[in-house]
């Protein structure tokens, strides 16, 4: 037997049914040597990835089915972060509804607050009856929030990678966003802010100002993270080519949002089914030619400068038309106190107590009972969408007439995004599923609704 001639030849499952594979033993058991051979050439082992907090926001727990390092399947274990606000609103009026929506998804709430609310104002029947000015406010508070949101996705992910200047920098942005966001609702995050037929209150006074004075710096963040990103070398081997998605398979598993636009279709509630007065409005709606990790970072870059875009545009028209009214005419729905943001944060107007406790037992009457009963809206059922951060955000309501809902149920753009995750990441690396993970940006107080 000559030095190179093979002492061993094995074939069958566990080397591959076409495959002839030779294994050279030499020294010890040759059957022994063999036997472990095949059993590590089948062996798979099943990982755990959580259930923790791997580039989200809440807790997701991913089963892993790894060869070595390469992931050969994939299952998304939701459910972790269940706070039941579906099954809540059913017990609280349509009005209370928009303090439980807007902690779904508690990155970009106002998106959360307005879908809901337009939706209530659909049953109503009063969406043309809404202030010109409620909708402005509206239109500043989601652009604002789609900014904070596309920072924290990018900033997180970049700091899930040991990028941490990323994150610093991003949410030294996100800052300024919700220092506004503070002067105008009086907290930073969970506002119930938008409420069915307006805003809770007018914009403070110099709001306008104030707004104008953080948003160049708003505006450098953005351009320092791409500067430290588009063309970094490392940045870009851990994302190019990575958690690639078809354009085809996008549509068929449901992806919205930045995902289904980095594969070119400009898909966007905005142009599509224009709600808020989005239609009055000039933007781009940004593509790429396709959906892999990197241009979805990059179409989050150009949404946010679009967004600063609608903001300038809203800034100018909010100055032409202030002191005009925010919430709609309509007495029977209209919240009936107009709230005040202090220094020790929100309350009612000193002008409204004094009138419902000292001046007018009506007025105490039509507060008390509002507030405790809510409004009544026709028995049916509507659905509405707007265009969250992360994708298509979709409410649909049912109500049978009576003050509360029947029921209401989101189709959050976080729960379904990660229906596309395992296609994205099977085949690949283990060290980029979390790269993946992180330009889908999915928010699991959103997912787990």
């Amino acid at each position: 037997m000559s030095a190179n001639q093979p002492l061993f030849t094995a074939t069958g499952p566990a080397l591959g049914e076409d495959e002839l594979d030779e294994l050279v033993a030499s020294g010890g058991d040759w059957e022994d040597i063999v036997d472990e051979m095949r059993k590590l050439s089948s062996e798979r082992i099943v990982v755990n990835m959580g259930p923790v907090h791997p580039s989200t926001h809440g807790v997701l727990r991913l089963i892993l089915e790894i060869d070595g390092e390469t992931v050969r399947e994939l299952r998304v274990g939701t459910g972790y972060l269940h706070t039941g606000i579906e099954k809540n609103m059913e017990y609280r009026t349509f009005a209370q509804g928009s303090t439980f929506a807007t902690r779904m998804d508690y990155v970009a709430p106002m998106f959360n607050e307005a879908a809901y609310c337009l939706a209530v104002e659909k049953a109503l029947g009063i969406t043309d009856q809404i202030p010109e000015r409620a909708n402005l406010i509206r239109i500043l508070m989601m652009e604002l929030n789609r900014i904070s949101s596309h920072l924290v996705a990018i900033g997180s992910g970049g700091n899930e990678m040991g990028a941490t200047t990323m994150m610093t920098i991003a949410f030294r942005g996100r800052e300024n966003v919700l220092r506004i966001f503070e002067s105008v609702t009086g907290l930073r995050m969970n506002h119930a802010y938008i409420r069915p037929g307006g805003v809770a209150q007018d914009l403070p006074p110099g709001t306008t100002d104030y707004a104008r004075e953080l948003l160049p710096s708003l505006r450098r963040d953005i351009g320092q993270l791409q500067d430290l990103t588009q063309e970094n070398p490392i940045f870009k081997l851990r994302h190019v080519d990575v958690g690639y998605m078809p354009l085809a398979a996008g549509l068929a598993l449901g992806l919205t949002g930045p995902c289904i636009r980095a594969a070119g279709l400009p898909l966007d509630m905005r142009k599509l089914q224009p709600y808020c007065g989005y239609e009055q409005f000039e933007f781009n709606v940004p593509t790429r030619d396709k959906s892999d990790a990197y241009n979805r970072v990059q179409v989050r870059f150009e949404e946010c400068y679009e967004s600063l875009r609608i903001i300038y545009q809203v800034l100018d028209r909010l100055d032409a038309c202030n002191g005009t009214p925010v919430m709609v005419e309509d007495k029977k729905i209209a919240w009936p106190s107009k709230l005040s943001v202090s220094t020790d944060g929100q309350g009612n107007s000193l002008e409204h107590i004094r009138e419902i406790m000292g001046e007018s037992m009506e007025s105490l009457i039509h507060h008390f009972k509002l507030v405790t009963e809510g409004f009544h809206v026709p028995a049916g059922q509507v659905y509405q969408t707007v265009e969250h951060a992360k994708g298509v955000m979709g409410v649909h309501l049912v109500s049978d007439g009576g003050t509360r809902p029947y029921r209401a149920h989101f189709r959050d753009p976080s729960f379904s995004n990660l229906q596309s995750l395992a296609m994205m990441t099977e085949g690949g690396q283990l060290a980029d599923v979390v790269v993946s993970l992180a330009s889908v940006d999915p928010v699991l107080g959103g997912v787990d609704r």
